[in-house]
């Protein structure tokens, strides 16, 4: 009896802290964004969980190195981002999705590229970093 009131107590507390507000979401998702256009490797890894899945635009799933390495190949440089059609979806205290679309364009040799991307980011408060847990990007044709 005593051990159900203490996990009804434990949930009652937990569903009582407020959701992460939506300007922490912002500076989160604004460093993760910059981190990976700006190609900074060390607020990559301290920004994406050990185990970080990541869904390509390809359809390809990669891990946290797959991830970063994607964005530190030293041929490619990225034009500064806007992010369109925004969204901060709260999932209680320690947890979010952030999304929207971007225009990557950027050089890879000497060729510009340019992709639309429809992109969901997952993070957890891990620790009490902000860490991306899985990624899922899609390629807008």
């Amino acid at each position: 009896m005593k051990r159900a009131l203490v996990a009804v107590l434990f949930m009652m507390t937990a569903a009582a802290e407020p959701d992460v507000p939506a300007e922490t979401l912002r500076a989160v998702a604004d460093r993760f964004d910059r981190a990976q256009i700006e190609q900074d490797r060390a607020t990559l890894e301290a920004m994406t969980a050990p185990d970080l899945v990541f869904v390509g635009s390809d359809g390809e799933r990669l891990d946290r190195a797959g991830f970063i390495a994607g964005w530190m190949n030293p041929a490619i440089r990225f034009d500064p981002i806007q992010v369109a059609d925004r969204y901060f979806m709260a999932l209680g205290p320690n947890a979010a999705v952030v999304g929207g679309e971007v225009l990557l364009r950027g050089t890879s040799g000497s060729q510009p590229f340019a992709s639309r991307i429809r992109f969901a980011d997952t993070f957890r408060r891990i620790d009490g970093r902000w860490q991306a847990v899985h990624i899922q990007a899609t390629r807008i044709p």
